[in-house]
């Protein structure tokens, strides 16, 4: 039994050896623990006295050779307790290199047939999936590490042959390096996949807001009156800020299309989709240079027309005073109405410089095109009319005051 050379041809059949060989271990040392109590009491008859059976020397020849025996029966028990430990750590190295390439072909199978996702969270949920394989791909890689290093171990003993072994380390080494890879190869597939579509997902957003501000700097609501104007005014320069922010997002479009894989950067629909961007961001820029010029122009017509009802107010008040202003004919009184004259031409140059300047306004809405002209140059031509009937009023006034005082310096004279 100790002698066998079956040292097995599989990791169970080591260990099963190995379990039989326990056995027999645990028998020999019971009969040494016997062998050795028999050899005392032999030898106890090489000492006697007197009368002895046998010769004393034939007892410890026979004793000797036992012992020796029994040595020898411990020794091959350890030679062949070390040979099938040899044996065991030969095959569970295989073992393991068998369960390594297990383990490779499935992963290799998992790789090939794994797509890389149709939209942004599938994407997402297979990155996590392959975070996960990598961490498995560490610990495996450390597994694997150990495993060689056995290998060089059992190489260095050299008792066994090394052709099964090299072989073995050479063909998982050459499929690890393969499957890492494949890993790499699909880690960089996920990566540019996950780039486009975060892009489209960018660019979609992007869309989106364009669309909204489109409507928005669209809008035909230019207020009703000078507050709803200006508060609209604000809210359309705050607007147009943000639009102004944005350009930098459509003109790095191009930048990050040709940061992607060429795969997805030569696709027709996504070199589509960025000039419809450019194209839609020009549009609304465009137009929210024109609301803002349609706002001014309608602030610029309410305050014209406020303008306008402050000098009619006044045009009013002044008309009234002097259709009832009679040219009195005692001298004391003539004077203080000359100098309500004075006053009065004084308010005529301020209120003809606030109708100068209504008068340029509406030229400036009339020459820029704006959709009230009409209205606004009706309004122009009712206040200069009503101007120009004052003017008369206060130059006939004027003119009967003078008769006045001519006649009354003239008694003064006589």
């Amino acid at each position: 039994l100790l002698v066998s050379k079956d040292l097995g041809k599989h990791l169970l059949e080591v260990e099963d050896l190995l379990q039989k060989h326990g056995l027999l271990e645990a028998d020999i040392s019971a009969q040494t623990e016997r062998v050795q109590a028999l050899n005392a009491a032999a030898l106890r008859f090489s000492e006697l006295e007197g009368y002895q059976p046998c010769d004393p020397q034939i007892i410890c020849n026979r004793v000797n050779h036992v012992q020796t025996c029994l040595e020898e029966l411990g020794e091959l028990a350890g030679k062949r307790r070390k040979e099938l430990e040899d044996s065991r750590q030969l095959w569970a190295f295989f073992q393991e290199m068998e369960e390594a390439e297990a383990w490779i072909r499935e992963k290799e199978q998992i790789l090939a047939a794994k797509t890389c996702g149709r939209d942004l969270s599938s994407v997402l949920t297979l990155t996590n999936k392959h975070k996960s394989m990598l961490g498995e791909l560490g610990s495996r890689r450390a597994l694997l590490h150990q495993t060689m290093k056995r290998g060089e171990q059992i190489l260095a003993k050299k008792r066994f042959s090394p052709g099964g072994i090299q072989e073995k380390m050479r063909e998982v080494r050459l499929r690890w390096k393969k499957l890492e890879e494949v890993t790499g190869l699909h880690q960089q597939r996920l990566q540019e996949a996950l780039n486009f579509f975060q892009f489209s997902a960018e660019t979609d957003d992007l869309v989106a807001w364009l669309q909204d501000t489109y409507r928005i700097v669209s809008s035909d609501d230019f207020g009703h009156d000078d507050y709803s104007t200006q508060a609209l005014l604000r809210k359309h320069r705050a607007v147009v800020e943000e639009v102004e922010k944005h350009r930098a997002a459509v003109l790095a479009l191009r930048k990050q299309l040709a940061l992607l894989a060429p795969e997805h950067r030569q696709g027709v629909d996504v070199q589509i989709r960025v000039v419809e961007v450019e194209q839609l961001y020009g549009e609304v820029a465009e137009v929210a240079v024109l609301r803002q010029q349609w706002l001014q122009d309608a602030l610029a017509v309410y305050r014209m027309f406020s303008e306008v009802h402050a000098c009619e107010v006044w045009v009013d008040e002044k008309e009234q005073w002097l259709e009832r202003m009679e040219v009195p004919e005692e001298l004391d009184e003539v004077e203080v109405v000359q100098h309500r004259f004075e006053s009065l031409d004084q308010e005529m140059n301020s209120v003809m410089g606030r109708i100068l300047d209504v008068n340029q306004v509406v030229q400036q809405l009339v020459d820029g095109g704006h959709p009230s002209s009409e209205e606004v140059r009706s309004c122009q031509d009712h206040l200069n009319s009503r101007w120009n009937r004052v003017v008369e009023l206060v130059e006939r006034k004027k003119g009967q005051l003078s008769s006045v005082l001519k006649i009354q310096n003239y008694l003064l004279e006589c």
